[in-house]
């Protein structure tokens, strides 16, 4: 077999959307797997639409989730040339031919096809045409084959045909000398040596097209593989309403880059029933063959619940890294700020249990950060009063007296207080975690007081009981 080679070829019209993403995914793992090359190829050729803008996304996204592209960024519009050579051919080789009809009178015809009930194809009137118009540029066709099927063996979908006589003869370059969407697509994938083709499924009525252009061109096809659309938990096609579907939505939401890598990937394609994979296992393990043929359900809960594993297996150092802009939009720290790794290193093995994004675990981290906190006042009124109150009175003064503010020493003088009150730990532990935190649940107490020192905890104590 000779050398993998495929490609993703987003067109930079708008920001890079979590399907894009998925299909860039399963050509990248698809080469990892078997020892190939990945292209990132940008589809530029829509002037009109295509934006610097736009690609900049396009590199930013794939950037942050590690999607290291082999060769490329290609654009189309570096490669016109190219393309105009390769119409210039089809027409030497009367495989192609110029077309003078105007966009109003196919439209014309195509509007009397529909009410006829035909096929709204083109008649070829320009076909073989003796005197052409002199004040039109032309447009150029390709002469499609008209006769027999063709059959796309397709590695997701498997065999699907296709009525030859249904196929128009679709332009390949515009009046204006711009070539189009099937025929650039086309030339790039033959002459960059693209092996397998990996695209979604809103491109499988393009394919026959383009392998009758294969074959006029003398190029060996590729071979195809159709991805189901992915969809919304409605059924209804991805959109907006369903939430963010840009790929730097969910970075700005918290999400880690490896969650939403292991996400995606598993719209689609399953191993067994494992749901979290490293990067590594799942370009061990993947395979076309593995990848299902009908739609893919995006589960927000289920996406969330796989960032909070990795969010609670993380390593603190790179967590802390990643976490340090979110306390910034908190305004928690400053974005210049120096801060205490080894602190912001603890805090973060406090909170990322009970976290599901960064977003959260930065809310969460608040009240170790600021001076002054805010308790809810209907918390207040169900945890504080008047003998929860000195009982923390007499709780301060039992932890002023500790020499050592570590979580030990903390849980004995917890224990020691609770014993000599004949209480319940959770009638101390409760007010005292409003009083420290603000609110009502939080890591466990001992932690957070030693998170917070010695000289913070007994301020906000004693603030509570009104002795601050």
């Amino acid at each position: 077999m000779n050398e993998v080679r495929v490609r993703f070829a987003p067109s930079p019209t708008g920001y890079l959307h979590i399907g894009g993403v998925r299909t860039a995914l399963f050509n990248w793992f698809f080469a990892k797997h078997n020892k190939g090359k990945f292209i990132l190829r940008i589809e530029d050729t829509d002037q009109e639409r295509s934006t610097e803008k736009s690609i900049d996304a396009i590199i930013e996204g794939m950037t942050w989730l590690g999607l290291v592209w082999d060769e490329g960024p290609y654009r189309q519009t570096d490669r016109i040339e190219i393309y105009r050579r390769y119409v210039e051919q089809l027409l030497s080789e009367k495989k192609a031919y110029h077309c003078y009809c105007t966009p109003e009178e196919l439209e014309e015809r195509r509007k009397r096809a529909l009410a006829a009930g035909q096929i709204p194809k083109y008649d070829r009137r320009c076909l073989g045409l003796a005197t052409p118009p002199k004040d039109r540029r032309p447009a150029v066709r390709f002469k499609s084959p008209q006769e027999g099927t063709t059959v796309v063996d397709d590695l997701v979908k498997g065999k699907v045909a296709f009525e030859n006589s249904n196929l128009d003869d679709l332009i390949i370059m515009r009046s204006d000398g711009s070539p189009t969407y099937n025929f650039c697509v086309v030339i790039d994938d033959a002459t960059m040596g693209i092996t397998h083709v990996i695209r979604g499924d809103d491109h499988l009525n393009n394919t026959p097209k383009q392998i009758h252009l294969y074959h006029a061109l003398g190029y060996s096809l590729p071979e195809f593989g159709h991805l189901s659309m992915i969809l919304g938990p409605d059924k209804a096609r991805l959109s907006k309403r369903h939430g963010a579907t840009s790929i730097m939505a969910y970075k700005e939401m918290g999400y880690l880059p490896e969650a939403m890598v292991n996400y995606l990937a598993r719209l689609g394609w399953s191993y067994k029933d494992q749901e979290i994979f490293s990067r590594e296992e799942i370009i061990e393990k993947f395979t076309l063959e593995s990848v299902g043929s009908s739609a893919a359900i995006f589960n927000p809960d289920k996406l969330l619940w796989i960032n909070s594993q990795y969010i609670h297996n993380a390593d603190p150092k790179r967590l802390s890294q990643l976490l340090k802009p979110f306390l910034v939009m908190e305004g928690l720290i400053k974005e210049d700020e120096k801060t205490d790794e080894e602190r912001l290193g603890r805090i973060i093995n406090a909170l990322k249990q009970r976290s599901r994004t960064l977003v959260e675990m930065a809310s969460s981290a608040a009240y170790f950060f600021k001076e002054d906190i805010e308790i809810d006042k209907k918390d207040a009124d169900n945890v504080l009063n008047e003998g929860s109150l000195q009982l923390l009175e007499r709780l301060s003064i039992r932890l002023e007296g500790l020499s050592d503010f570590n979580q030990t020493a903390i849980e004995e003088a917890f224990k020691g207080f609770v014993e000599k009150e004949g209480l319940k730990l959770s009638q101390i532990a409760q007010p005292a975690r409003l009083a420290i935190t603000g609110k009502t649940v939080s890591p466990g107490i001992y932690e957070v007081m030693e998170i917070l020192g010695k000289e913070r905890t007994l301020k906000r104590l004693k603030k509570v009981v009104g002795k601050g």
